[in-house]
């Protein structure tokens, strides 16, 4: 008899599925760079590494709250202007809520939910970042879609 797909699912881990960290930011930086590396990276969820280490992380969420010039109607230099004057250490989420990769995802779901949180850090031993998990990564799990550009992605209709 072989196990079910769900069953197999239960065993996957946080390695089996994260995305590789393929951009971060040091906290000194200041948060119109941030800004442009998310924008470009088209990401939610920025990891700050100071000396290799994982030391935060910035997120849409703090970029918006930071980002209260819009709520002044600051035209877009003057805005640019107020994120250059503010580093990422002012807003990132810190101490990073992180996982390593043997964590199974089920643990995983359970953590950010617990800290209600859009993505988990991939750290190893030694507290470098090497990739994360993100809402994102558990849906595809979930409803079984692939990777965008790959050949068993899928479409979800929901109506």
């Amino acid at each position: 008899m072989t196990a079910s797909p769900i069953a197999e699912d239960r065993g996957k881990t946080v390695g089996d599925v994260m995305g590789v960290v393929v951009a971060s930011v040091r906290s000194d930086e200041q948060l119109d760079l941030v800004q442009d590396v998310m924008n470009l990276g088209r990401i939610r969820h920025l990891p700050v590494v100071d000396e290799e280490r994982l030391v935060g992380v910035v997120s849409q969420r703090d970029l918006l709250a930071a980002g209260l010039s819009q709520v002044l109607e600051f035209d877009g230099v003057e805005r640019r202007s107020f994120l250059h004057s503010v580093s990422a250490s002012e807003v990132m989420s810190a101490p990073p809520i992180t996982a390593g990769p043997e964590l199974t995802l089920v643990e995983a779901a359970r953590r950010m939910l617990e800290h209600q949180i859009g993505c988990l850090p991939v750290v190893d031993e030694a507290g470098h970042a090497i990739g994360i998990l993100s809402e994102a990564d558990l849906l595809r799990v979930a409803f079984r879609i692939g990777a965008p550009d790959t050949e068993d992605s899928e479409t979800l209709d929901v109506r």
